[in-house]
């Protein structure tokens, strides 16, 4: 059966726009698929951002690490089981000055695992979470989709390429900060986006 991890990073939980928008597809998707789907929030349950000493769990050899090194990675290894156990990966990222939440970048910096997830060769780092499909839900109160500002969007696609995932489809909301027209505009048109990707 098809599972799907749903990430959900707003800060307003539930309610946040991203959430909702996140929710809606994972639930259209799981009632035309069977698919089940696992919803981690971010924000809620935020992932520890990356230090020297969590770091320095992940390159110790096994038969070396401490009991704390021994903790910090198997949080990490929880999350990558549960990511490489997902067939479809469903993200809520609402835009914060010009990138993704710090709870985002701290759940990418847990699961990005040199010989886990991905493996350097002498052409370049390979992704080992293949076969995988994955959406964003990308919404913003200004319009920056196609511009230069848009760095969020580059910075998905390369991280999610990292690891092997690079069949990404982007649904945006933009301009939900520019007055109710355009705000109930480009949620139906998100909508829209949603029930012709669940069908």
């Amino acid at each position: 059966m098809t599972q799907i991890l749903q990430l959900n990073s707003s800060l307003s939980g539930e309610s946040g726009q991203s959430s909702r928008l996140a929710s809606e597809f994972a639930g259209a998707l799981a009632g035309a698929t069977g698919a089940t789907v696992k919803v981690r929030d971010l924000a809620r349950e935020p992932v520890p951002h990356l230090t020297a000493e969590r770091f320095a769990a992940f390159t110790t050899p096994v038969s070396e690490r401490s009991l704390e090194q021994q903790r910090h990675v198997a949080e990490s290894d929880a999350l990558i089981e549960e990511l490489r156990r997902a067939d479809v990966l469903v993200l809520g990222v609402p835009m914060y000055n010009f990138g993704v939440p710090s709870t985002l970048k701290a759940y990418f910096d847990h699961v990005a695992r040199a010989g886990v997830t991905f493996r350097y060769t002498g052409e370049g780092p390979v992704g080992l979470l293949t076969g995988k499909r994955a959406f964003v839900f990308a919404t913003r109160g200004g319009r920056y989709a196609g511009t230069d500002a848009d760095l969020q969007s580059a910075f998905l696609r390369r991280f999610l390429g990292f690891i092997g995932i690079n069949d990404v489809e982007f649904i945006y909301a933009e301009g939900l900060s520019l007055g109710p027209e355009q705000r109930e505009q480009a949620l139906a048109a998100a909508i829209e986006r949603i029930d012709q990707l669940a069908a």
